[in-house]
């Protein structure tokens, strides 16, 4: 019997173990681990204040910065936060306002259109330039069905078409996120990372770092699975193709596969489309330079080839 509680107790303490050292909270910067123009940058960015507003009793926030005529609406997809466009913000603060959102934990487009609406008209913006990838390009894909009036051009970036595909695919993963701990789902998540995100990435340092953070505290189990459930939210698509639209894709998104990626393009036949080759599913984060001049292109000027890089 005593050795029975030794084991038993051998086995409690190391669960005890595993337990803090996949739940410990790693910052950007303690992954990082080199102190350069990159880390410089999202240090200072970071210190820029954010704003509150509370919609149907839920709390969003928001940065609000830059400056000129017309503002860039930033959406981020399910592992983000505002911050995770930093290298955009930075390069278009000087000519343009920006606004880029961290989602609440909610499980609806419909809702999260509404509180993008109301921030906007906090803001007194009218119309926007809207960039999103991922969830955010899908959400970029519902406000502008259901909000022409509000968008100037429109950026789907890493995207998907409404679909059943996703829903089906990830239905046995669905159970388990949402009765698993949170540190057990956001280890799921950080061993994820390696299978296919980072390597599509070319293993980037900076998109590593920032995952871990985000799958490290930066983002909770409730906020996670909301967004999933926006992901897997149908809607139909109303025909808007006196909107600019330009889809950005990667050849090797393993993300989104080739059918998803064809069927988003048949859906947008006018859309630019900018394919850029091993960009992987954040080329915004690993590959800011070729990201934010096909956005400065698009932004700046209505070119209707395709383009790959």
């Amino acid at each position: 019997m005593r050795n029975v509680f030794i084991i038993f107790g051998v086995i409690a303490i190391g669960i005890f173990i595993f337990y803090l050292s996949v739940s410990k909270k790693q910052s950007f910067f303690e992954v990082y681990g080199i102190d350069d123009t990159i880390s410089k940058s999202l240090k200072e960015f970071r210190k820029l204040p954010l704003n509150t507003i509370k919609v149907d009793s839920v709390e969003w926030t928001y940065l609000k910065t830059g400056s000129g005529e017309q503002t860039i609406l930033f959406l981020h997809g399910m592992g983000g936060a505002y911050d995770i466009w930093w290298q955009q913000i930075n390069y278009f603060k000087n000519k343009y306002r920006i606004i880029s959102v961290t989602y609440p934990p909610i499980n609806n487009l419909e809702q999260m259109a509404n509180a993008i609406i109301e921030i906007l008209d906090n803001e007194r913006i009218g119309k926007v330039m809207v960039v999103g990838s991922s969830l955010g390009g899908y959400f970029a894909q519902y406000l502008t069905s259901m909000y022409p009036e509000r968008i100037e051009k429109a950026v789907f970036g890493n995207t998907f078409p409404p679909n059943d595909v996703i829903k089906q695919e990830n239905q046995s993963k669905e159970s388990l996120f949402k009765t698993a701990p949170g540190w057990v789902v956001m280890w799921i998540l950080r061993r994820g990372l390696s299978e296919g995100v980072l390597p599509a990435a070319d293993n980037s340092p900076v998109l590593r770092a920032y995952m871990i953070e985000q799958y490290s505290g930066g983002m909770t189990k409730e906020q996670f699975i909301a967004r999933y459930y926006c992901v897997v939210d149908k809607f139909d698509v109303e025909k808007t193709d006196y909107i600019p639209k330009m889809i950005i894709e990667s050849d090797n998104d393993p993300l989104v596969n080739k059918d998803l990626r064809e069927k988003l393009k048949a859906l947008y036949p006018k859309a630019r489309v900018v394919t850029i080759h091993k960009g992987g599913h954040f080329p915004y984060v690993s590959s800011p330079e070729t990201y934010n001049k096909t956005l400065e292109n698009f932004f700046s000027e209505e070119v209707k080839q395709n383009i790959e890089f």
